[in-house]
Parts: structure tokens; C-alpha cells; sequence
């Protein structure tokens, strides 16, 4: 699965988010939503309570590296003035990599995110970072990136960062498509910090997508929250349960909504109704996992070299630094 971000939108951010949604509740094998809708601004919210759980080491881990590592990671692409972050949600763990920008010309940083309350809090909470100016933009990822790039002084490089693990969300060929799509926006020696969730034992997967106080629940259903706000949906949350699996064969965590009774749901937006069995599920995000080998092949089928690689000793994963070829 996909999220909304990947595709540069043909049509306004509403029509586009209409027609994922009805393409995914009407297939004919297994309903699905763009996981893109996890992330409102309540959703955003939930997201980073999430990062806080036990369960999930994963923004820990990513954090540890950046913090470690930061210095060498701008090191390794002299000259940066701009750095843009796809999906930067509050900017929290950025903050390691803005701090590590040598001192002298300005900076700046421009957060991407579908979450205006995220940019906000970014903006917010980067302020006081010395030298750096905070430049968000609210909307897609290429088209951010594009413009991000068009922008930075000329003659210098652009680091990408697309941190913590959302590149997981694609399929496989997927993420590649969209990585290349990101280089075909970057220049010779522009930078891109890939962050790569690990593969790990498979209860300890689930774990991370399934805590026992719920919250991952509660970010899962409120993607159905969201429907009713945006498209006058009528979705009954308490008609839902979420649940997790593993597919081994996809190397993938699932999330899934399952109706807990026959029902048919109404999309006013899109004039549908909506049948759904019982036990019936909503396929609503992918999680995938690599090896550590994984990311410096990715790079070079899509058009980067990878420069250096930085993995956690707590939590299995991955920050790699691609080189724009």
C-alpha cells in the first residue's frame, strides 16, 4: 500500500483524497484506505504519544542515531544551507541534525507535512534553533521538495531528510518509484538521510503496532474519525476493532480495521454506500521492514550512491545517507 504522498496530485488535494478513498472501500478483494489519513492533526497528535511507548523503539532509536551522528551526517555534504524534511510531523528529532549546521550563513529548514497543527508545532519549537529559519510547507511531498529546491541559493546542496520508518509504508517497488521520483527533483550531490526499520523478531513487531494501552488503536480508528469529518462519512468506531499481523512473505507489519458486525457505511462526499461483512477489515497501513543490506541496493537502482550507513544497537535500525548521483 501507498500513502497519499507519493503521487504528485492530478487533481485538488479533496478530489484526489476522494478518489483514493472510493477506489480503496470499492476493490473487490480487500477494502483499503490510504494510510496518508493516520495523520490529521489529532492523528499527528496520537503519532507522537505513540513515538513515547514502550512498545515502540523505533523514534528512540531514530533519535539516538541523530543525535550521534548528526555532525557527521552534515559533514558528509558541505555547504548545505536548505535542509527539507518529508513527513517532519513536530520536527522533535530534526532538531539534532539543524544544531549540527556549521556556524557562519543562515539556514534554512523547511518541514513538509499534511498536518498544519504538525508544522505549526515544528515552527513553534525550532524557533529558537541558532541560525535557522523554519520555512513549512502543507501539502505533498514532491511537490514540497520541488519547491524547496527551487529555492535554495544557487550552487549549494539540499539535504532530504525522510526520517523514522514511513518509506516502510510503500511496497516495495513502490518506495523505489518514489525514491527515484525524489532524485529526478534533487541535483548532483544533493543529500537524502533515509531512515529504515529494521527487520527484528516478529512479537516485538507486533508490539510496536499493537500496545496495551491502546493508542495505536486509537490513531487506527480515528483514520475513520477522519472520513466522517472530511467526507460526512458515517462510520460507527465502535462497530471497529483494530488489529495488526505480519505477512512474512511481504517482510510487512499490517494494520487493519475489522467490522464487528454486517454493516453498510454511507460516504456523502462520494454518494457510495459502503457494505462490510462481518469480520470483514479495512486495510489502512503497511509497515515494511529491510535488512540492512537493503537501502544501499535501493540506492543505486534509483540513482543515488550511498555514502555512510549508521545503525541503532538498541532498537534494529537504519539512518543512510544517499549521495545524488
Amino acid at each position: 500500500m501507498s500513502t497519499a504522498p507519493s503521487q504528485r496530485p492530478t487533481a485538488s488535494p479533496a478530489a484526489e483524497l476522494a478518489s483514493q478513498v472510493r477506489a480503496g472501500l470499492e476493490h473487490p478483494t480487500q477494502k483499503r484506505l490510504p494510510s496518508s489519513l493516520l495523520y490529521d492533526d489529532l492523528g499527528s497528535a496520537l503519532f507522537e504519544a505513540i513515538s513515547l511507548l514502550p512498545e515502540y523503539g523505533l523514534t528512540r532509536a531514530d533519535e539516538r542515531i541523530l543525535w550521534s551522528h548528526a555532525p557527521a551526517i552534515v559533514a558528509a555534504i558541505p555547504g548545505t544551507r536548505v535542509v527539507a524534511e518529508l513527513g517532519s510531523g513536530s520536527g522533535r528529532k530534526t532538531r539534532a541534525v539543524l544544531e549540527a549546521l556549521p556556524p557562519g550563513a543562515p539556514h534554512t529548514y523547511v518541514p513538509i507535512d499534511i498536518s498544519r497543527a504538525a508544522l505549526l508545532h515544528c515552527a513553534r519549537d525550532l524557533a529558537d534553533v541558532p541560525r535557522v529559519r523554519v520555512q513549512a510547507i502543507a501539502g505533498d511531498y514532491l511537490r514540497g521538495l520541488a519547491m524547496a529546491a527551487a529555492h535554495r541559493p544557487a550552487g549549494t546542496p539540499l539535504l532530504v531528510l525522510f526520517l523514522g520508518s514511513t518509506i516502510g509504508n510503500f511496497d516495495r517497488p513502490e518506495a523505489e518509484q518514489f525514491l527515484a521520483a525524489v532524485r529526478a527533483e534533487l541535483a548532483p550531490g544533493d543529500g537524502l538521510l533515509l531512515g529504515t526499520d529494521l527487520l527484528k523478531p516478529v512479537a516485538t513487531l507486533l508490539a510496536a503496532y499493537d500496545d496495551t494501552l491502546g493508542i495505536t488503536a486509537s490513531f487506527n480508528l480515528n483514520l475513520l474519525a477522519h472520513l466522517n469529518r472530511e467526507l460526512g462519512a458515517t462510520f460507527d468506531l465502535s462497530k471497529f476493532r483494530h488489529r495488526v499481523r505480519w505477512d512474512a512473505a511481504e517482510r510487512r507489519v499490517e494494520m487493519h480495521l475489522v467490522s464487528q458486525r454486517a454493516q453498510t457505511v454511507a460516504i456523502a462526499a462520494l454518494g457510495i454506500e459502503v457494505p462490510l461483512r462481518a469480520m470483514e477489515s479495512i486495510w489502512t497501513e503497511s509497515s515494511h521492514k529491510y535488512s540492512i543490506e537493503e537501502p544501499r541496493a535501493i540506492a543505486t537502482r534509483t540513482g543515488f550512491s550511498c555514502a555512510g550507513q549508521w545503525v541503532d544497537d538498541e532498537w534494529p535500525f537504519a539512518e543512510s545517507l544517499l549521495i545524488a548521483r
